[in-house]
């Protein structure tokens, strides 16, 4: 037996419209709703765990809808815990295939397919010959090979020092 939360008018009020709304989130409050009297009734709805905090937002929970006598609605695309999961992996396949298809792609002429092709060389690049063929300074040319070539691109960069002291930067 579940025991029924005393509620104010205005916690009601403020309960019945998030519900009807389809992210259940309470804002906007009423305007005649201010200052203490807005946080006051706030703190009484996550003290009752009607609501819940969430990103800056307050949106309801299970027990908010229940109290004012709805269900949380069901997104369009999303399946019920005990259904089929057919959609999900349908989802993760098709992500999965997208990461496939734009996992090395880069456009033609830009700075980053000129690092790359300099690095594709037999011998490699250095910083310096780089910067010439980016017009980047060598922080900005370390930061592409780090983040965009290794992480984002998946490249393996081998790194070599000459025996000029010159360090070259090559993809295997």
């Amino acid at each position: 037996m579940t025991t029924q939360t005393k509620l104010t008018d205005t916690q009601t009020a403020i309960l019945k419209t998030a519900a009807g709304r389809p992210d259940g989130n309470i804002e906007p409050l009423p305007a005649t709703l201010r200052g203490g009297a807005r946080t006051k009734v706030i703190e009484g709805l996550l003290a009752k765990g009607l609501v819940a905090g969430a990103n800056g937002h307050h949106l309801l929970t299970d027990a908010g809808y229940a109290a004012v006598g709805k269900r949380r609605p069901i997104s369009k695309g999303v399946q019920k815990m005990g259904a089929p999961d057919a959609l999900t992996k349908r989802e993760v396949t098709h992500v999965l295939q997208k990461l496939e298809a734009t996992s090395r792609t880069i456009r033609p002429g830009t700075k980053l397919a000129a690092i790359i092709d300099a690095m594709r060389h037999p011998g490699g690049a250095t910083i310096a010959q780089m910067m010439a063929g980016t017009g980047w300074q060598a922080h900005t040319v370390r930061g592409a090979i780090s983040g965009m070539v290794r992480k984002r691109l998946g490249y393996e960069v081998i790194t070599e020092k000459g025996v000029d002291g010159q360090r070259t930067y090559r993809i295997a």
